[in-house]
């Protein structure tokens, strides 16, 4: 009677190394994607952070509350985004306005573009980021409660994933998503007296899964 063949131990043992190494290298994998992104989007924040103060050192006045940028008699003639009532020296408004609302921080994308400061179609809107959401400026007033996060210019991202939140916040600022310079909400409301209201999540209650906007000030 023939004995049926098996695996010995050690061909069993070299299987188990080969799949174990498979295991790490496409975890390893991902951890390099999420990382990836995470950069990413923290180098798109100080990109624009630092477009936003060429032109303000350039033009003397901050893009989309340009007065000089727009009109018959602007740098970039009458086809610029041009706002009335502009030139108060903040950008005013929802940061994440519809791109054909024609307010302040709308404009300021097209500003920063017509100065080639910014890549894109000057009419593109809120540029994209890689976790499929778009960011926001705005210089009104973000208050947590009776207090007011700190800067006087707001860069925002919505739509970023919960699992980044964190690892964003600790590349940026405090590694806290409620504290700090940088903070992450599920929503930004706007308040009755002027600016944004926003409850921050704290780092214990963020879901991987879920969706949030970030916030940092500058």
């Amino acid at each position: 009677m023939k004995r049926q063949a098996g695996f010995t131990l050690v061909e069993i043992a070299i299987v188990l190394v080969i799949i174990g190494l498979l295991l790490g290298g496409v975890l390893k994998g991902q951890e390099l994607i999420e990382s990836a992104k995470v950069k990413n989007i923290a180098q798109d924040i100080r990109a624009i952070s630092v477009a936003v103060l060429t032109y303000q050192d350039k033009y003397r006045a901050l893009p989309g509350d340009d007065t000089k940028a727009g009109g018959s008699t602007g740098r970039w003639g009458a086809d610029a985004c041009s706002v009335s009532g502009a030139g108060n020296g903040v950008i005013d408004g929802d940061p994440f306005a519809a791109k054909d609302s024609d307010t302040e921080p709308i404009c300021a994308w097209e500003h920063l573009r017509r100065a080639g400061l910014l890549t894109g179609e000057v009419t593109d809107g809120n540029p994209k980021h890689t976790d499929l959401g778009v960011f926001g400026l705005t210089s009104s007033p973000i208050s947590n409660g009776a207090n007011r996060l700190r800067g006087v210019l707001y860069i925002c991202a919505n739509n970023v994933r919960g699992r980044r939140v964190i690892p964003l916040d600790a590349l940026m600022d405090d590694g806290d998503p409620a504290t700090g310079s940088m903070v992450a909400t599920s929503a930004l409301k706007a308040a009755s007296s002027g600016g944004f209201t926003l409850t921050p999540v704290s780092s214990g209650t963020v879901v991987d899964g879920d969706s949030y906007i970030v916030c940092m000030g500058f």
